[in-house]
């Protein structure tokens, strides 16, 4: 009996073509790589050649037999249904719902038996679930549940029974996800119609040359549920292929059906653009809808895969960013800018003397604290010695996060004290007021990011008394109130995170300390949920805050013996360089 268990885990393997994914060691799957950068979706990928049942087999090693199976994807996973009794009803299909245990389950215990009847128990450690619309959540937990098999008439072990009432999931190892499955972006829109929001799925593989009638697919049926009611898609509803998407020479043809005629056709290319880039083997397309050619405004019958940046979701990227683009509070106590390492004040007066400052994106106005983070602060111009106006007071005990603006103008802070935290939203030119629906209410919140994209949001909130890093989404109800809520874990990898940024749609900068360190140090953490990457080398002394944008070099604000430094990479280009901390100031900060 081992030794049978022990080929069936093995399985066969042989190499295949397209990139694995990667289970997240914390949370939910909010996007995947960057389409320009998602340079796994073409990593080659061993795929198992399961194996049939022997008529040897007792009803552990069929149990065995079948998990190993299932985790091919192959002819409608043709070899493991031979693994189950004709009576029995078990279509997993092409988006299953999948639990993910941390290894493959190779012992099956036989707890009863009974004649020609048997119960075989199945017992692991649960990482969590991915939905049949490729949506991954953490759900750490034991895995405790059993098979019921019978003999048929020819005298060989079958399964007739599926835990609980599954008639379609799949039990697969991280192993087995990892080989299968690819983390791919759909990418759908924001309330405003113009930028783009990614939406990173766990997609399975049957072979690399579907993978793209796949992805399209899976973009036309919508947003996974965590994204749903926060983004819109610009395909009608009923919108389907009409044949599998048709690749010659670099350049794919995608045929929608009629109803897509209802669309609007510059929306749906930038949909289908950013979604195809991710795959190498396209660097132009034509769309089609019902056989007919359509052509997108200002392009040509075969775009550019590449096309349609003014929809990044990051919005216009400048070239060629420097760090003197950032601000800081400089020696003198006044916000200013750098001019080489040097802090030069543009802001002076009382206006000019807030803690944690933040620019609003258009550099209309800017927002901060006051010392004791009790009250925050808005005023405007950026220039001069602008007044500055109480926008909000604290509760006794509560303090205020750094402000942070999202693209459209709008201003959020969070208001936390021990176990509780409150959510403001001051939209240009009106009053502050709290979100009406807030899904950090009971956790005390150490920091809140908003994307650029403005649909998602990025906290470090305490759980069980340790700083963990998350993200959510906003939802916007028909009747304006919002909906900040569905917070997930990101990584399990840092501990005692102190401040974060985002770098680009795709990945946060981190202050934090790592299970193996003792410093907080500055990290990389990708929002799929991939592992964290440390940035630089050398003593950075203690580390408060952090500033990133796309393009732009990673800044830490830290104090160093009594002194108050802004650090910068020599080499911002090369992850390894060396910190250094030229700049007598604090709180450094990008204005987008």
């Amino acid at each position: 009996m081992k030794r049978g268990t022990c080929l069936l885990a093995g399985g066969l393997f042989v190499l295949g073509g397209a990139g694995c994914a990667t289970v997240p060691s914390g949370g939910q799957v909010v996007t995947g790589k960057p389409a320009e950068r998602a340079e796994r979706v073409d990593d080659p990928y061993v795929r198992l050649i399961p194996v049939k049942p022997r008529p040897e087999w007792g009803p552990a090693q069929i149990v065995s037999g079948f998990l190993a199976a299932s985790a091919s994807f192959d002819d409608n996973h043709h070899v493991a249904k031979t693994y189950l009794s004709p009576q029995t009803s078990w279509n997993p299909g092409l988006r299953p719902f999948v639990t993910v245990l941390s290894s493959r389950i190779i012992a099956p215990q036989v707890v009863k038996t009974a004649g020609d009847q048997a119960t075989v128990r199945v017992t692991g450690d649960e990482l969590g679930t991915i939905t049949s619309d490729g949506q991954y959540t953490a759900s750490p937990k034991g895995l405790d549940t059993t098979f019921q098999l019978a003999k048929t008439p020819q005298g060989v072990w079958r399964i007739t029974g599926m835990p609980g009432d599954d008639k379609g999931g799949l039990l697969l190892s991280k192993d087995d996800v990892e080989r299968a499955m690819r983390t791919v972006n759909l990418f759908f829109f924001a309330p405003d119609q113009q930028t783009l929001v990614p939406n990173g799925i766990f997609l399975p593989v049957v072979n690399r040359q579907t993978l793209p009638t796949q992805l399209v697919q899976a973009l036309l049926a919508g947003p996974t549920s965590w994204l749903n009611g926060a983004v819109r898609t610009a395909f009608p509803p009923r919108t389907r292929l009409r044949r599998g998407v048709h690749i010659e020479k670099d350049v794919a043809t995608v045929d929608l059906s009629e109803e897509a005629h209802a669309g609007n056709i510059e929306r749906m290319s930038a949909q289908l653009s950013w979604t195809m880039r991710q795959l190498s083997e396209i660097k132009r397309w034509r769309l089609q809808i019902n056989g007919e050619t359509v052509i997108a405004q200002d392009m040509e019958a075969t775009q550019p895969v590449h096309a349609w940046e003014g929809n990044s979701p990051d919005g216009q990227v400048p070239q060629g960013e420097t760090h003197e683009n950032a601000y800081v509070v400089g020696a003198s106590g006044y916000l200013g800018t750098l001019q080489g390492d040097r802090a030069q004040p543009i802001v002076t007066g009382p206006g000019g003397r807030l803690s944690r400052p933040a620019i609003a994106p258009d550099y209309q106005e800017f927002a901060g604290l006051s010392a004791t983070a009790r009250q925050v602060y808005v005023a405007a111009p950026v220039t001069g010695a602008p007044t500055p106006h109480v926008l909000l007071t604290a509760q006794e005990g509560a303090r205020f996060t750094a402000p942070s603006w999202s693209n459209d103008g709008t201003l959020w802070v969070v208001e936390t004290r021990r176990d509780e935290s409150w959510l403001w939203v001051r939209p240009r030119g009106r009053s502050a007021v709290r979100a009406a629906h807030w899904g950090l209410g009971g956790r005390e919140v150490l920091a809140f990011r908003v994307a650029r994209d403005g649909v998602r949001a990025a906290v470090i909130a305490r759980i069980d008394g340790r700083p963990q890093v998350q993200v959510g989404r906003i939802a916007h109800a028909p009747d304006g109130s919002l909906d900040v809520g569905s917070f997930l874990p990101v990584s399990s990898e840092l501990q005692d995170a102190v401040d974060l940024a985002w770098r680009d749609y795709n990945t946060l900068a981190v202050l934090g300390r790592a299970k193996r360190d003792s410093q907080t140090l500055p990290f990389l953490m990708p929002i799929s949920g991939s592992a964290i990457t440390s940035l630089g080398v050398g003593s950075l002394g203690e580390p408060r805050t952090i500033a990133a944008a796309p393009g732009a070099p990673i800044l830490i604000g830290t104090r160093s013996s009594g002194k108050e430094q802004v650090c910068r990479q020599r080499v911002p280009s090369n992850s390894y360089s060396p910190w250094i901390c030229p700049t007598a100031a604090k709180d450094p900060s990008y204005p987008r």
